[in-house]
């Protein structure tokens, strides 16, 4: 078994759930049961699923919870472009939060190519 909390992919999941839960707190408050409950669903689903992953006993299995945080993470970026042109939360902010799941995916597929090698 895996430690989830020694992998930095795992640490940056939390980070960029818990910016996500801070900049929807931003969103008006009909947006309350739609793109808020997506983002922060999406958003808790990363390192959700690196942990689940480490749990797991083979490689493949493995690899395919990280496949799903990719998935999430790829989500979550979609959904910060849609938000961008409401203005509801700086562009700074929500190009510091893009970038930090750019490098997110980035570090998950070195992961894979490592698992996978």
């Amino acid at each position: 078994m895996r430690d989830f909390k020694k992998f930095t992919i795992w640490e940056l999941g939390i980070e960029i759930s818990r910016t996500t839960y801070s900049i929807t707190k931003q969103f008006p408050k009909e947006e309350l049961y739609g793109i808020t409950q997506q983002m922060r669903r999406a958003g808790v689903s990363i390192p959700s699923n690196i942990a689940e992953g480490c749990g797991r006993e083979t490689d493949k299995e493995f690899m395919r919870f990280l496949d799903i945080a990719q998935g999430s993470a790829h989500e979550l970026e979609t959904q910060i472009i849609i938000v961008e042109d409401f203005d509801w939360v700086e562009k700074v902010t929500l190009t510091d939060l893009k970038d930090r799941l750019n490098k997110l995916q980035r570090s998950i597929n070195n992961l894979k190519q490592k698992i996978k090698n």
